[in-house]
C-alpha cells in the first residue's frame, strides 16, 4: 500500500470571506457579512468536530478569502476552534489584507499562538492596486508590518502580484524595492494568471507580453539573493531559515487537512475537495468530491510539485513510496533532458537546473505519458 505520510501533520483551514473581492481572485469567496459569519463559523465547528484531526500538527495556515475580515470577536471564535490542534505546532500562519488589521487583531492573534503572517501587499503602485480592486496603500502594509512585530510576530511574508495588465518592468522593481525596505522574512512574487468568472476575465484583460514577463522574473531572480533573500521555490524566497514550513509539506508531496468550504486535503492515495457553495457547506460541512489517485498519478505528482523546489525532488523518497527510482520510472524522459542539460540528479534530488528551471513546465511534460 502507497502511504504518502505517517500521519497528517499539516492543516490547512479557508476561510471564503473579504470586504471587497479583487479582480484576479478565482479562489472561493463572497463579501462579508456578519450574519453569514456567523452562520459559517456554526458550520466550521460542525465539520472540525467530525474530522479525526491530529492534535500535534506541526503547521497550520490560514489562507481566504481574507481571514482577518472576520471582526475580533469571529476571528477569536475561528482560533479558538483551532487551538486543540495548536499544542506543537512550529509555524501558525493567517494571511492578512493590510487595510483589514488593527491593534485588536494583532493581539488576538499573538494570544492564540500565531507566529506567521502573510500580508497580500500585491504592488505598491496606486494605479495598479485600483486596477486590483484593492484597497489598500504601500503606507497601510508598512503599518500591518510595524504592528504585528510590535504585538510580537515577526515572521513576516509579503505576496507580490506581477505581469499585471499594462504594468511595466520599473513598476515592478520599485514594488520590489519597497517590499525590501520593509525587511520581510520572506517574499512570494506571483505572475498573473487570468481565471475564468474573475473580474478581469470578464474585462477580457491579459497579463503583460510574455517576452516582459521573462524579463521580470530574470530581475527578480537576480535582484533578491543581494538582500539576502534565496531562492527557494519557483515563487518564493526566504532569508536563511525563514522558508515556509506549512508551503513545503505540499511541495515535498506530504499529506494535508483541507478545512472548511473550497479547501483541499490529500490523504495517502486520494486528494479531496470541499464543497464551493457556501449553500452546501452549510448544510452539511463534511460535503466534498473525493479523487482516487492512481500510482501513475501519484508519482507524477510528487516529481511535478517536488521539482518547484531549487533543491529539486527528494530521490529516496521517490523510492521508498513507490519502489522504483525515478531513473527507472522515466528512463526516456530522464535521459532526454540530461541531455539537454535541463535536469541533473544526484543520490539525493533530481532537480530542474539552469533554462529547465526556467521552462519547468515544458520539462514536466516529458514526463506526462504518450
Amino acid at each position: 500500500m502507497i502511504r504518502m505520510s505517517k500521519r497528517t501533520d499539516h492543516l490547512y483551514l479557508h476561510v471564503p470571506f473579504c470586504k471587497t473581492i479583487c479582480s484576479y481572485c478565482d479562489f472561493p469567496h463572497q463579501s462579508y457579512q456578519p450574519s453569514a459569519a456567523d452562520q459559517w463559523l456554526a458550520a466550521l465547528k460542525s465539520e472540525l468536530s467530525a474530522k479525526k484531526i491530529n492534535p500535534e500538527c506541526s503547521t497550520i495556515y490560514i489562507g481566504g478569502g481574507t481571514p482577518t475580515a472576520l471582526e475580533p470577536e469571529q476571528l477569536d471564535q475561528l482560533l479558538t476552534l483551532l487551538d486543540p490542534y495548536t499544542g506543537c505546532v512550529q509555524e501558525y500562519t493567517i494571511e492578512i489584507n493590510p487595510e483589514t488589521l488593527d491593534e485588536e487583531k494583532a493581539e488576538l492573534l499573538y494570544r492564540h499562538g500565531i507566529n506567521r503572517a502573510s500580508i497580500g501587499f500585491q504592488s505598491g503602485d496606486p494605479v495598479l492596486l485600483k486596477l486590483m480592486n484593492r484597497h489598500h496603500t504601500k503606507e497601510d502594509t508598512d503599518q500591518a508590518v510595524r504592528l504585528l512585530r510590535a504585538h510580537g510576530i515577526d515572521n513576516i511574508s509579503l505576496d507580490i502580484l506581477y505581469s499585471l495588465p499594462g504594468e511595466t518592468l520599473e513598476q515592478v522593481k520599485e514594488t520590489v524595492r519597497e517590499a525590501i525596505a520593509m525587511n520581510p522574512d520572506h517574499l512570494s512574487l506571483y505572475s498573473l494568471t487570468i481565471e475564468p468568472h474573475t473580474v478581469f476575465a470578464a474585462k477580457h484583460l491579459s497579463p503583460c507580453d510574455a517576452d516582459l514577463e521573462a524579463d521580470m522574473y530574470e530581475w527578480i531572480c537576480q535582484t533578491l539573493p543581494a538582500s539576502g533573500y534565496q531562492q527557494y521555490e519557483i515563487s518564493n524566497f526566504a532569508k536563511d531559515g525563514k522558508q515556509s514550513m506549512h508551503n513545503c509539506a505540499y511541495w515535498n508531496y506530504e499529506d494535508f487537512y483541507g478545512i472548511s468550504l473550497g479547501a483541499s486535503g490529500k490523504d495517502g492515495t486520494h486528494r479531496y475537495d470541499n464543497t464551493r457553495s457556501m449553500k452546501e457547506y452549510l448544510s452539511d460541512p463534511c460535503a466534498h468530491t473525493d479523487i482516487e489517485l492512481s500510482k501513475e498519478d501519484l508519482m507524477f505528482e510528487m516529481l511535478m510539485m517536488g521539482m518547484r523546489l531549487k533543491q529539486g525532488m527528494d530521490q529516496q523518497r521517490f523510492k521508498d513510496m513507490f519502489h522504483v527510482s525515478v531513473d527507472e520510472a522515466y528512463p526516456k524522459a530522464v535521459a532526454k533532458l540530461k541531455q539537454e542539460n535541463l535536469i541533473q540528479e544526484d543520490e539525493h534530488y533530481l532537480w530542474a537546473c539552469g533554462h529547465g528551471y526556467e521552462i519547468l513546465n515544458d520539462v514536466l511534460e516529458e514526463f506526462l505519458p504518450d
